[in-house]
């Protein structure tokens, strides 16, 4: 009986793979797939997108269309990232975003730069403000240029130290010194008045936060939001361990009927507002942050807390008062909130929101 003899096996082509819009994954997404392992499955994909679509992008320019600058990468980051509805997470966000730039870079033979591309194509300005602060405000502004900026606006107030110089050596926008100390608040004010832009970002310059972290405060001012605070909720200690002024934030909220913000607050940064709120809430109320807190929620402003940065120098702490300026603050901080209270009183009766429904006063008036 013959055995049957076996037919050469053919060697089976490499099966190529492609995107869901039936794109060829580039050998350029497989090496940089390759390069860091410390990325998730989901940041891996979305690493690999970005760079499709800024590769894509770059192929389609003309040579005098050719422009390499932060401004222009982002409106077209924007056209693109405005169809992935499910790229809502931030890591998954960042990473595409340095996809995109990875796939432009390559295509024009730059090298890639480390911007973060914004999330909107509306304008976008930060307004800092800085008191002593030379060891924290070089690597505050940084990181701002790393983002698209239509505009920065430091207020340097009351300093002693080297700020100034620094502010100066390494601020690309407008310089603003005030030689006493004016707060906080009168700072963010006075730069806010000098801004232009449609989106502003509130910020200091003893608190150095990545560029990356500020993106869900313009997103959520891009989805709709008029106000996007910091949600300092996680590093709120138990209630027992509460200082004054977290104390006033929570009351100032329930008062308000928005225990949803819980302790969140104008007075912490960073924190993002809309030009339509700026053109309800008046400027001069952002000098006390509680009243333009009040008065944007009484005006029914869109308010959220969408990301928690951790506050410089935590608000929320329990430490005990150290000397006559944190005692001060105490104070003021205080006085604040009884005017937000007050402004709320005015708008809508003495207990705001809260009715007496349990009591007859009428009834003492016959006796």
């Amino acid at each position: 009986m013959k055995s049957k003899s076996k037919k050469p096996s053919k060697k089976q082509a490499p099966i190529k793979r492609k995107s869901k819009r039936g794109e060829l994954m580039t050998s350029a997404a497989t090496t940089l797939l390759k390069r860091d392992s410390t990325l998730t499955r989901s940041q891996h994909f979305w690493r690999s997108k970005g760079l499709q679509a800024g590769t894509s992008y770059a192929t389609t320019l003309r040579a005098s269309q050719r422009v390499f600058q932060n401004k222009v990468l982002s409106d077209a980051w924007v056209k693109w990232y405005k169809t992935q509805p499910r790229l809502a997470e931030l890591p998954n966000y960042v990473e595409a975003s340095k996809g995109f730039i990875s796939g432009v870079s390559k295509v024009l033979k730059k090298e890639p730069p480390n911007w973060v591309l914004l999330p909107t194509k509306r304008t976008v300005g930060a307004i800092v403000t800085v008191s002593n602060a030379e060891g924290t405000i070089v690597q505050v502004l940084e990181q701002l240029q790393r983002l698209a900026l239509e505009e920065l606006i430091v207020i340097v107030h009351g300093s002693t130290d080297r700020t100034l110089e620094r502010v100066r050596a390494n601020a690309k926008g407008q310089v603003v010194l005030y030689r006493d100390f004016i707060g906080q608040d009168v700072g963010r004010a006075i730069g806010t008045k000098r801004s232009k832009s449609d989106i502003l970002l509130f910020l200091e310059g003893n608190q150095i936060v990545a560029a990356e972290k500020l993106i869900p405060f313009i997103q959520d001012i891009e989805k709709g939001s008029d106000i996007a605070l910091n949600n300092v909720t996680p590093y709120t200690p138990p209630f027992s361990q509460w200082d004054t002024n977290t104390v006033m934030k929570h009351f100032l909220n329930v008062s308000l009927n928005r225990t949803d913000l819980y302790v969140n607050s104008l007075a912490d940064v960073p924190h993002a507002i809309s030009r339509k709120a700026l053109q309800i809430v008046d400027q001069s109320e952002l000098m006390v942050s509680p009243k333009a807190h009040t008065h944007a929620v009484l005006a029914g402003l869109r308010i959220t807390a969408p990301t928690s940065v951790k506050p410089a120098a935590a608000s929320t702490s329990s430490k005990g008062v150290k000397n006559e300026a944190s005692r001060e603050g105490i104070r003021s901080g205080i006085g604040d909130h009884v005017e937000a209270l007050q402004m709320a009183m005015q708008a809508k009766g003495g207990r705001i929101d809260f009715l007496d429904i349990i009591r007859n006063r009428e009834v003492i008036e016959g006796e």
